[in-house]
This record gives C-alpha cells, structure tokens and sequence, in this order.
C-alpha cells in the first residue's frame, strides 16, 4: 500500500527542490523528517510541510503504520515559467524566468 501527496505550482525553481529530495529519498519518515528540519534550504519549508501531509494521508486514510513509513518516491518536475521583463541599458529588456515546481511524494510501508 502506498499513500501519495502533492504540492503543484510551488514558486521555487525545481533544481532547489531537487536537492533536498536526494537527501531524503529512501529514508523511513521520522530520519527524513530531521534531516528536512536541519537543512537550511529553501525548499525545507515546503517539504517539511509536504511530509507531515503524506504522513496523515497514510494514517488517515490508508490505516498504515506512521512507525513502519519510509519515502519510496520523491521528485520534483517543472511547473509553468512565468516570464518577466527586466528593462537594462539604452532601452533594451532581458527576460526573467520565475519557474514553479511540482513536487510529489510516496510513503510505503517496510514489511
């Protein structure tokens, strides 16, 4: 049994992100929630929030046990770029890319 969640449309670019998944991938919940709070990252915030979300899903929904959870996937894809205009020197204009993420994230249970 699995227990999934998301965040879409997160306004941090998915290469920050990535990061802090690589570090927790594989992890069971309580280590990865430590190594997530001591990471100061931006993106802690987020997964931080993300995690205990996944947690409660598991639990709430899928009546597993929150002792017996480990991060079987986590990853980070692109979201939409929103595009914006920087005006530079002798009336020209360089384009600024906001990139948005989404994250999701899957808990199983160890047998």
């Amino acid at each position: 049994m699995e227990a999934k969640a998301y965040v879409r449309n997160v306004r941090i670019a998915p290469r920050k992100v990535k990061i802090l998944c690589d570090l927790i991938r594989g992890k069971d919940a309580g280590t990865a929630a430590a190594i997530i709070m001591n990471t100061p990252k931006a993106a802690s915030e987020i997964m931080i929030k993300l995690l205990k979300s996944c947690v409660a899903n598991a639990e709430n929904n899928h009546n597993m046990d929150t002792d017996k959870l480990y991060i079987s996937q986590v990853f980070v894809t692109p979201g939409p770029v929103m595009k914006r205009v920087m005006p530079r020197a002798q009336g020209r204009a360089f384009r600024i890319l906001k990139r948005t993420s989404h994250i999701t994230m899957v808990l199983a249970e160890k047998e």
